[in-house]
């Protein structure tokens, strides 16, 4: 699959980013539109000097298309566009062979704290604390599909912004768009979760072709 890119006859589409996280390891998620569900996310490493292509994928986004991080609003099913770090993998299987990040397996009591009143806000919790209510919280067992492998995404992640949104993850698709999530195919996601090396300090830069939402800006 040809990586998409603003301009495919111009120059790695990592090197016309405003950052890419000063590592030797990215995403790219990119959208045709705002208003877009799908689109391509490639992984790239850093060799020489150069930015070449590891792998790509079909990809998903929220039912409600993307909008810019750091205007997002909880439960409007948008992913949100911006530089993340990725700061561990999760699933109820175990983890690819292969893995090296930091990878957590889910179990019965495995929660991903949303409720914008409980200290755990936008992190795993296990078990659900009693600040934490179970209806504004994801049960992480309950997504056997989706959740069988994943990437956590630090939107939001480092010093949580309540109402901003939680539990934004790279993971494997389900049978539609996500809720906000970025979903590639099973195999991929396997992949993506073999390739990621922590000591390469791997980001994932989300985006459209062009617009306010743009992965590049120049």
């Amino acid at each position: 699959m040809t990586p998409m890119t603003p301009d495919s006859s111009g120059p790695p589409l990592p090197d016309r980013l405003a950052d890419t996280g000063r590592g030797s390891q990215l995403i790219t998620a990119v959208a045709p539109r705002a208003d877009a569900t799908t689109g391509v996310l490639t992984w790239w490493d850093r060799r020489g000097g150069r930015w070449v292509v590891a792998g790509s994928a079909p990809a998903r986004f929220g039912a409600k298309g993307l909008v810019e991080g750091d205007k997002r609003r909880q439960n409007t099913d948008t992913t949100p566009t911006g530089l993340y770090d990725l700061p561990y993998g999760f699933g109820i299987k175990a983890a690819p062979s292969g893995t090296s990040v930091p990878y957590r397996r889910v179990n019965q009591n495995s929660w991903w704290c949303e409720d914008n009143r409980s200290r755990a806000y936008n992190r795993w919790a296990e078990p659900l604390p009693r600040d934490c209510r179970a209806a504004e919280s994801e049960h992480l067992a309950d997504y056997g599909t989706q959740y069988a492998h994943a990437l956590v995404i630090g939107f939001n992640y480092k010093k949580p912004v309540r109402g901003r949104g939680a539990g934004i993850f790279l993971h494997v698709n389900g049978r539609a768009a996500t809720a906000g999530c970025v979903s590639v195919p099973a195999d991929a996601m396997r992949r993506i979760l073999a390739w990621v090396d922590p000591r390469q300090r791997p980001h994932i830069a989300i985006g459209t072709i062009s617009g306010p939402t743009a992965i590049t800006h120049d």
